[in-house]
């Protein structure tokens, strides 16, 4: 298609991608979101922004165009858009009076700013306006609709969160165990394959590291399962010794040992016709393993001290271990055959570290939980201020969505009513490794020759700089050239000297 307005690398349109390769494409855009997807369009060029409404109109999405900036500013304020794209240099009103209008009525809406003019000056004053991205004239209409493809992307994924929360108000009342509230992709392809595997009865293996969600994610696929209306009873295999743990689970018989005075039905029994929640399998000595088993193969429980059969059950399994469960049976600390038994569906739950969009989502959580539960009615609740959150992405978590809980709650406990959070007001705790004991130098440095050394510790620091920073900006390139005060130009060459790619490091594609 002809577009008068851009600058083509060629005369032909660019060829429409293949269904397969949209399917693949993580930025793709099903066709019911984009005609949901308003969109304005201000210019006073009336051949530009005609050009854009039709080549925006022609991929699906709902546009409307304006020619005057302060008809733009009237009908920002009396109508909600998903994305507004507006010229710098209106009249009678400029593009920066609409950017401001539009984010003072409708926060979430997504701003780009156009101009033939562009500098480093405006693009500057724009940016700090709240614009989301900075498009200088003449464009191809690809880059217009690469550009507009990303944008609706982050309108789709704030509907997403939206419903989440809805979602879980609905299914957790005021729990505190939210780690089903994500939007980043391995987050939800786990949350995905733990909704198919429900309404079966397979045995599930949940891995991850401590304070992933383990636990909530067994209570959810036991929550969608057709046992939902009998009990999931948790055992905790690290925290009971092995007799009690062997008592607990398979019950016991009258005299099977000291202060057995009765016969006991274990929690293989109190779960029949439900879900067995096995925390920390890999803690389970070998001879209960290879009594479970038995369970597993037959559904025949055999109390402790019993020489008969005592019970048949009907048990759906859930595992889960913070460790790899294939390295625990190399080792010949899991059983083989009861690995296989109960990993028929894996799950992988990601820690937070590899989540850094969720951050925002459940830190706004935690504090609204929290705030309820500590603070009097009435009392005005703090907000995170976007350095705070800023911060909250720099940190390590070892301890995950947790730690993130607990960090939230302490905050809680000690802001005051309406007042912004910042980045001091949120506890440091010591820990990991201290790393003063380490030299800022490595010693293999001292066998090179000085400048050698320079450059490699230099290159060394900008990479590592560069990943800290996207995460900081959660894949924004605009933000993230703002929060290092370098400009975009720098910060793009940069990532191309050290090979950096922003899918690598966020998950996202410019």
């Amino acid at each position: 298609m002809s577009m008068p307005f851009v600058e083509e690398s060629d005369n032909a349109p660019p060829a429409a991608p293949p269904p397969e390769a949209a399917a693949r494409d993580p930025l793709s855009i099903p066709a019911d979101v984009k005609a949901s997807i308003r969109i304005l369009v201000v210019d006073d060029d009336r051949t530009l922004r005609e050009g854009c409404a039709s080549v925006l109109q022609l991929d699906g999405y709902n546009v409307t165009f304006i020619g005057r900036g302060d008809e733009g500013l009237e009908m920002v304020r009396r109508r909600k858009f998903d994305i507004v794209l507006v010229d710098l240099y209106l009249t009678p009103v400029s593009g920066i009076d609409i950017l401001k209008a539009t984010l003072e009525t409708h926060r979430d809406t997504i701003v780009v700013v156009m101009t033939g003019n562009p500098s480093v000056t405006s693009s500057i004053e724009a940016l700090r306006a709240g614009a989301w991205d900075y498009l200088p004239k003449p464009f191809s209409a690809t880059h217009l609709q690469v550009l507009v493809g990303r944008a609706s992307h982050a309108v789709m994924v704030a509907r997403e969160t939206s419903d989440l929360r809805l979602q879980l108000v609905q299914q957790s009342g005021n729990s505190d165990k939210i780690t089903l509230l994500g939007v980043s992709p391995a987050f939800r392809r786990a949350v995905e394959l733990a909704r198919k595997v429900a309404s079966t009865d397979a045995s599930v293996m949940i891995t991850g590291e401590s304070g992933t969600g383990k636990e909530v994610i067994a209570q959810f696929i036991h929550h969608h399962s057709r046992r939902a209306s009998r009990k999931m009873v948790p055992i905790n295999c690290a925290a009971l010794p092995e007799p009690l743990l062997e008592s607990e689970m398979f019950g016991h018989r009258k005299g099977a040992f000291t202060g057995a005075d009765r016969d006991k039905p274990g929690l293989l029994e109190t779960a029949n016709g439900g879900t067995l929640f096995l925390d920390e399998l890999t803690e389970m000595s070998h001879p209960i393993q290879a009594k479970l088993l038995r369970v597993l193969q037959d559904g025949v429980v055999r109390r402790v001290g019993s020489e008969q059969q005592d019970a048949v059950v009907d048990v759906r399994f859930i595992s889960a271990t913070n460790r790899d469960p294939q390295d625990a049976v190399n080792k010949n600390v899991l059983r083989e055959d009861l690995f296989y038994r109960l990993r028929v569906v894996p799950i992988k739950l990601p820690p937070l570290r590899q989540r850094l969009e969720d951050i925002p989502l459940l830190a706004n959580h935690f504090l609204a939980h929290y705030w309820a539960r500590h603070r009097l009615p009435g009392d005005a609740q703090p907000k995170l201020t976007d350095s705070a959150m800023d911060f909250l992405r720099t940190r390590p978590w070892r301890g995950n969505v947790r730690e993130l809980q607990n960090v939230i709650e302490h905050v809680a406990v000690l802001s005051e009513p309406g007042q912004p959070i910042q980045p001091s007001d949120i506890p440091v705790y010591d820990d990991g490794p201290v790393p003063a004991a380490r030299s800022a130098l490595p010693m293999s440095m001292m066998d090179e020759p000085y400048h050698a050394a320079k450059d490699r510790l230099i290159a060394e620091f900008e990479k590592e700089y560069l990943t800290r920073l996207s995460a900081r900006a959660g894949g924004n390139m605009s933000r993230a050239a703002r929060l290092a005060n370098i400009d975009r130009t720098t910060l793009y060459r940069l990532m191309e000297k050290h090979n950096v790619r922003r899918d690598e490091l966020t998950g996202t594609t410019e």
